[in-house]
């Protein structure tokens, strides 16, 4: 399975934010979404779960053996997890995963165990039967994490996911997001180029509008962080 971006772009006010942006990424790796304030992370998420809609350019999905079989990305297929969480606070986190995998049940396959579920993200029977109010931002976005990961869309898109995390609780994520990545295509944006280095199998940089892969072999050398400061910095052929 792939994602095929193709000369995507998104502009707000006659200013380009997403410029020809094209990139193809694959099942069962996880990739590192890297930009300054402002480059356009969050907007080419929206493009991708449909939130926004491009002026122009193609998000197909590639299926099937040898992924020979194409279609059009659709929303079913992406899971969004925002870096502010969005979650119904008069609710019990108990509460908000039911009425979550009642109205997705249709997507799932098999039984959910609720008990083993709440494990994944340390949760105790205290927590589950909390109103989501009374949460930390940090057990928010463990519980909007849980929900995807029932969910299991074949994309996984997660906006700063380790932001709110104390040490204990960011290092337990990032060993789940690593065990589930074989099915996956997992993206994640975010700020701190140690947590890409950790935790993820290529890194993308977005800069001028544009997408480009770094040279992964070179992620754990000395001079790999001069080496995405120069990306981030350097004139893009879009300005």
């Amino acid at each position: 399975m792939k994602l095929s971006i193709s000369q995507l772009n998104k502009s707000f006010g006659g200013k380009s934010v997403i410029s020809n942006a094209s990139y193809t990424f694959e099942e069962g790796k996880i990739y590192g979404l890297l930009g300054r304030n402002g480059a356009g992370k969050t907007t080419l998420f929206n493009c991708l779960t449909g939130n926004l809609k491009p002026e122009s350019g193609n998000m197909t999905m590639l299926t099937g053996a040898n992924d020979q079989q194409q279609r059009a990305a659709s929303p079913e297929d992406i899971g969004f997890v925002f870096a502010e969480p969005h979650l119904p606070e008069f609710m019990t986190g108990q509460e908000y995963i039911k009425f979550f995998i009642s109205i997705n049940k249709s997507k799932m396959h098999g039984d959910i165990n609720l008990d083993e579920s709440f494990k994944l993200i340390d949760f105790t029977d205290d927590d589950r039967h909390k109103l989501i109010k009374e949460y930390s931002y940090g057990m928010k976005n463990k519980l909007q994490l849980l929900a995807f990961l029932i969910l299991r869309p074949p994309i996984i898109l997660l906006d700063e996911p380790l932001a709110s995390f104390d040490v204990v609780a960011a290092v337990q994520i990032k060993e789940l997001i690593k065990s589930i990545k074989e099915k996956h295509i997992i993206i994640l944006s975010t700020h701190v180029l140690q947590i890409a280095q950790d935790l993820c199998d290529e890194i993308v940089v977005l800069h001028g509008g544009e997408l480009t892969e770094l040279d992964s072999a070179k992620m754990h050398d000395k001079d790999f962080e001069k080496s995405v400061l120069a990306a981030l910095t350097e004139e893009s052929s879009n300005a």
